[in-house]
């Protein structure tokens, strides 16, 4: 059996397919599956054993330059490996009309998707054959493990998500985990109103090192990397990591005690590699998208500031020193 999936982002959205995909694995050991993604994740599917190959899409960055890019080889590239070999499902995890669904359209095989009223973009649901009836008052792994369980005629798994990471390439270090006492900050995100108080996180930081814990600080932009070197010259024990694959991110993350973080797909991968996470929400629902996985923390403010989530340093440090 092979498979086309699309889901070409964000970060959080790729990390909640992989249980679906754990799912069909599971129920079809001869599965095969290829996943267009954008090129900033393609590190993630092959991850999972399930996955044959990856088609890397650059929709972010194309869309900046339309008219050279629709000229470019490398659309016409893209273009000719989508449709090198036919498959037996085309499953757009996604919804979105020019995200997923023209892609769908684009590939060679039946086509299976959310039907209208299930879809993020309805109009997307026009580009399906097969359509799909999925509640979304419900987390977004649930959803698409149920999408995944209707498409390829299972019943929807009540277990707990697997994430499949099988295939995570970590490198050899040589670590005491018994004396392991690194706490990571995952304080980037890609909206202001996302983003925990900068002075919030040096008094946590300040706290966590006086009682002899290491706080690492990852960052994948120069507005990150700015706020993580501030941070860092303020508290002794802070250390800005190196710019990072995701590959090399993930391997820090395993050698965490817990992950303090935004809303952010970061904390969804500290998640899926069954590390602690501390998550702060502003106005996202976590029973919908919030992370999943064993000692998950989600904190919400009682009320919302016009640029951040007001929730006190008191009360994460009290969990740190629950879970790590």
């Amino acid at each position: 059996m092979k498979i086309l999936l699309i889901k070409t982002s964000s970060l959080g959205d790729v990390i909640h397919t992989l249980p679906a995909l754990t799912d069909a694995l599971q129920h079809n050991p001869h599965l095969e599956c290829d996943w267009v993604i954008e090129e900033n994740c393609a590190e993630i599917p092959l991850w999972h054993r399930a996955i044959k190959r990856v088609i890397p899409i650059a929709l972010r960055r194309w869309r900046k330059n339309i008219l050279p890019t629709i000229q470019h080889e490398e659309l016409q590239k893209f273009w000719s490996t989508l449709r090198a070999e036919p498959y037996d499902y085309i499953i757009d995890a996604q919804g979105l009309l020019l995200k997923s669904g023209l892609i769908a359209l684009m590939a060679v095989g039946e086509r299976y998707g959310y039907n209208w009223s299930s879809a993020r973009e309805p109009l997307a649901s026009l580009c399906y054959q097969h359509r799909f009836q999925i509640p979304k008052e419900q987390h977004a792994i649930t959803r698409l493990r149920q999408l995944f369980a209707h498409i390829l005629n299972y019943n929807p798994p009540e277990t707990q998500p697997n994430y499949g990471i099988e295939r995570l390439h970590l490198n050899n270090v040589k670590i005491d985990q018994k004396n392991n006492k690194n706490l990571l900050f995952i304080h980037g995100t890609s909206r202001i109103d996302k983003c925990w108080p900068e002075e919030s996180w040096i008094e946590l930081a300040n706290l966590a090192t006086t009682v002899g814990y290491t706080v690492q600080l990852p960052w994948g932009n120069e507005l990150e990397y700015e706020r993580a070197t501030r941070i860092a010259a303020q508290v002794a024990g802070v250390k800005v990591l190196p710019k990072m694959t995701l590959s090399e991110l993930a391997n820090v993350m395993t050698m965490a005690k817990c992950a303090i973080a935004v809303d952010t797909g970061l904390g969804h991968l500290a998640a899926a590699l069954k590390v602690p996470v501390i998550s702060l929400y502003g106005n996202t629902d976590p029973n919908l998208i919030g992370t999943w996985g064993k000692q998950q923390i989600h904190l919400k403010p009682a009320s919302i500031s016009a640029t951040f989530p007001d929730i006190s340093v008191e009360e994460v440090w009290n969990y740190i020193k629950k879970i790590a």
